[in-house]
């Protein structure tokens, strides 16, 4: 099969596309077909092997030294489950899904994957979603719930979103809609039209508005990004409103039912995919290399 290797940290170009052997699955695994995979910020830090100054170490150890001790990356992808182990119950041949592996295992850039049918997340794709469309919107999608949720969002609260325009930025204006939040985007001229079209009830364009000296308070600011910091957002957050940030509120860890709860809002048709360009998987490089610059809508996709 087809997969792209890293042959040791580094730039894009370190990932290569080789022929390798196909995995088979264990008893208690299934062999997915991929057919897309996410590219997000966090394969990128991986690839590159930036990490905190704290964590070097213990992710040394853990990734592997001079290069990454599981050489095909990725994490969130979509595919057709093609063969199941003995022990499997929870799927069958056929089946379209979407999943993430476990962390330390990767494996989603490639053509095919085993992988255990108890991994927290992975369940059946969207049925009205592409295979494009499954693997782009789990990662924004969970992460901005958790955090969210962590920042108590209510109904009718008004919540202000900074960096709208990434892959949680968008998922994050979406999914406050969903909760009946009053939405606030805050995003760069280019985005304006489309975070208008996601939902969002008000957005600022930060090249010509300072959206810090707005005659709104907020129930909760939601920095996607980490370009923030509470100091500076005080004087539109109210007294008791939250703030959080993807940098420093803590690592976000949401529930393998989430994922269900997303699909359902793919489903009932109040949460759209946002892709910014798919890929073929001899251009990984350039979709990494996108991903890099910051200044994507939404998300990137390579189609395996």
């Amino acid at each position: 099969m087809n997969a792209i290797v890293c042959e040791r940290y580094g730039p894009p170009e370190v990932l290569v596309l080789r022929e390798v052997d196909k995995p088979r699955p264990k008893k208690s695994q299934l062999l997915v077909r991929i057919h897309a995979a996410a590219v997000t910020s966090g394969d990128c830090r991986i690839r590159a092997f930036r990490v905190p100054a704290r964590l070097w170490l213990p992710s040394k150890i853990i990734l592997g030294v001079s290069r990454p001790r599981k050489r095909i990356l990725g994490l969130w992808f979509s595919g057709v489950v093609e063969e199941v182990g003995n022990n499997v119950t929870k799927f069958r041949v056929g089946d379209e899904v979407w999943a993430r592996t476990r962390d330390v295992d990767f494996g989603a850039y490639a053509e095919y994957v085993a992988i255990s049918e108890d991994v927290p997340f992975i369940s059946k794709k969207p049925a009205n979603a592409t295979f494009e469309d499954a693997a782009a919107i789990p990662f924004g999608a969970l992460t901005a719930l958790y955090f969210l949720r962590k920042g108590r969002i209510a109904p009718n609260s008004k919540v202000l979103v900074f960096g709208a325009s990434g892959s949680v930025g968008t998922a994050a204006v979406q999914i406050a809609k969903n909760l009946q939040a009053d939405v606030t985007a805050v995003t760069s001229t280019s985005h304006v039209q489309r975070l208008g079209e996601l939902g969002a009830d008000a957005v600022i364009d930060y090249t010509k508005e300072d959206y810090w000296r707005s005659a709104e308070n907020y129930d909760l600011i939601f920095d996607t990004v980490g370009k923030t910091s509470r100091r500076v957002a005080k004087d539109v957050l109210r007294p008791d409103g939250a703030y959080m940030s993807v940098m420093s509120s803590g690592h976000a860890d949401p529930k393998p039912a989430d994922l269900d709860l997303i699909r359902d809002m793919v489903e009932s048709g109040s949460y759209d995919s946002v892709i910014d360009e798919c890929y073929s998987m001899e251009d990984m490089v350039a979709a990494q290399k996108h991903v890099e610059t910051g200044h994507k809508l939404g998300n990137v996709v390579v189609r395996m």
